[in-house]
């Protein structure tokens, strides 16, 4: 869970000081001209013109340089723990790890000129090199690390987790999600299996009932990962509750000392010396996430360009055809239960939402959904708008928002969640998305339970891959309008 998202992290970190190694040699060499203009110290050797073609020309002629200078860089910062503890270290220990490397880093450089022999190698330049290099390193720190605080503050990648356990290793546990809230960490709530124990306060966390009452307490509060840290003499009480998480698609963590287990789909992590088992419901790579969260934000961004002249039409189509707002919002669940306003062009005449009890005997799907063919309450233009799919272009804004995905399961009503079968539950364990398998193979044609076992299908399969395959179905259904009503 924490290994791996610091293991990703920390990537992310080494690509970011890549970028300003590279950057501060860019700066240093016209920065050396301006030094040696200012204080006339003559020409630089292979310095022709201080611009681009001189720079790729002086690289050119110190390549051994940077070839072996900017991997030691790296070296040195790894070695000196920059890329361990990241979002627990003082920023003053980062600056000083930064100097430390930078120092060591230079020497090891200047190794490298005395043995290749390079002799019209700037001195000066090496000098600037380290200085710049390890000022926009320390900046390019602080501004993601400014950045990671910004998406914590405001409640973004947030991991709500729910402890089994009031025992001294669960109060040590505790203790430790504490020291690691930067990470986004946020114990909602605590459960444990003792009489007597409903209600009560530990380390300032309420116990919300026992061991039976998870998939209730599951069903009231949003819960990301249920960790069960509880003696090994509780392993035959918690089978029944770990199969309840699974059932609703909640992924769990066991702390306890077993090792070596070949189970599908378990992982065997540690938080910071705990030792964990997860049990993932939905089972992706950070960087495969890192991935499909960047593709929603550019493809987003670029449809909303694409499409911002049919989207102006649709706006005073709307206005022009009937009375009432244009756009119409409705609160939907999304990942793991999370609640949020989806956007929608206005299909539908004003006070459809009250005229919809009249109507729900002539309900043509099953299950909690429901769908009209011929619904009356649907104007002329937003038939138009739903036949071409016209009237979803405004939750390209709720996925830039990051409460939807491009490929997901659609985002159903709360008061159609309260009405699936436990096993159905299981989708929200995914973040809802624009279009999914369902939506690509005959939507309203579907009945409710085999639309359910399309999106487990999806879950369960779910690839980089898999979301390429359904946008370019997603294109042809669109054009042709097939299933939609």
């Amino acid at each position: 869970m924490v290994k791996e998202k610091e293991i990703f992290l920390s990537n992310i970190v080494r690509v970011v000081d890549l970028f300003f190694i590279c950057l501060s040699i860019i700066t240093t060499y016209f920065l050396s001209f301006y030094i040696r203009t200012f204080y006339n110290l003559g020409e630089m050797a292979f310095a022709a013109t201080p611009d681009f073609s001189g720079l790729f020309y002086f690289i050119e002629r110190n390549s051994i340089i940077f070839l072996s200078g900017i991997p030691l860089w790296l070296f040195f910062l790894s070695a000196q723990g920059a890329y361990k503890d990241l979002r627990t270290k003082r920023f003053l220990h980062v600056i000083l790890i930064t100097i430390k490397s930078g120092f060591w880093a230079t020497i090891t450089t200047g190794s490298v000129i005395f043995l290749s022999k390079l002799t019209l190698t700037s001195r000066l330049f090496i000098a600037n090199y380290a200085i710049t290099s390890c000022i926009f390193l320390i900046i390019g720190k602080y501004i993601l690390y400014k950045f990671f605080d910004y998406i914590h503050s405001k409640g973004y990648n947030q991991v709500n987790i729910l402890i089994v356990g009031t025992g001294k290793r669960a109060q040590e546990f505790i203790k430790v999600v504490k020291e690691h809230a930067h990470w986004g960490l946020k114990i909602v709530g605590l459960i444990d299996d003792e009489h007597g124990m409903y209600g009560k306060s530990i380390d300032g966390f309420r116990v919300l009932g026992r061991l039976q009452d998870i998939p209730f307490v599951l069903h009231r509060i949003v819960v990301d990962r249920v960790i069960f840290v509880v003696p090994r003499l509780w392993l035959n009480r918690i089978d029944e509750a770990i199969l309840a998480c699974e059932r609703e698609g909640i992924s769990t963590s066991i702390s306890m000392d077993l090792y070596n287990l070949r189970i599908a789909k378990v992982r065997q992590t540690d938080f910071s010396g705990f030792p964990l088992l997860e049990f993932e419901a939905f089972s992706a790579k950070q960087w495969q996430l890192f991935l499909k969260r960047t593709t929603d934000v550019l493809l987003s961004i670029f449809l909303l360009i694409l499409f911002s002249p049919l989207i102006l039409v649709t706006i005073l189509a709307i206005k022009l055809s009937s009375k009432g707002p244009i756009f119409f919002a409705q609160v939907r669940s999304g990942l793991n239960g999370r609640k949020f306003k989806l956007y929608k062009f206005r299909t539908m005449i004003v006070g459809a939402e009250m005229k919809k009890r009249e109507l729900e005997k002539q309900n043509e799907m099953d299950g909690p959904v429901f769908k009209m063919k011929k619904d009356p309450r649907i104007t002329k233009v937003g038939r138009f708008l739903r036949r071409l799919s016209i009237d979803e272009l405004p939750q390209l804004i709720n996925i830039l928002k990051g409460d939807m995905s491009i490929v997901g399961p659609r985002p159903p009503l709360p008061v159609e969640v309260e009405l699936y079968k436990v096993w159905q539950r299981r989708r929200l364990s995914l973040k809802p998305g624009l279009t999914c398998i369902w939506q690509v193979s005959g939507r309203n044609n579907i009945q409710f339970e085999k639309w359910m076992e399309m999106d487990l299908e999806y879950i369960d399969r779910w690839s980089l891959w898999l979301d390429v395959k359904i946008l370019f179905r997603t294109v042809f259904v669109v054009l042709f309008g097939y299933g939609a009503s």
